[in-house]
């Protein structure tokens, strides 16, 4: 599956747009990692739980976006735009989102 986040694919042909696929993920953190996370804050390094929390949501977003790209056929994902937002009023979920076109390309 090629993914991109431009509108086309230097020399290929979009033959067929199949609809908008994607994916999400929502991802709570801890009590123990927001007490992590603040003291790195504090002392400016760079939170490793966090870090490692949105490579794991980007990845499961990516994954079922991809996923329903191929039930609807596709063999690449154009435009593709991801989106991070936290969830809750202390923003104890963090949420992904990943989405982008389905085509058929050669």
């Amino acid at each position: 599956m090629l993914i991109t986040t431009t509108p086309n694919i230097e020399g290929k042909r979009i033959v067929q747009y199949l609809g908008l696929a994607n994916g999400e993920a929502i991802i709570g953190s801890n009590l123990i990692k927001d007490i992590f996370a603040t003291v790195r804050d504090v002392v400016g390094g760079r939170s490793a739980a966090y870090e490692q929390a949105l490579r794991e949501a980007k990845s499961i977003a990516m994954k079922e976006m991809i996923e329903q790209a191929q039930r609807l056929g596709a063999n690449a994902i154009i435009g593709v735009d991801l989106d991070y937002q936290t969830i809750g009023n202390n923003g104890g979920l963090l949420m992904v989102s990943a989405n982008g076109t389905a085509v058929v390309i050669e």
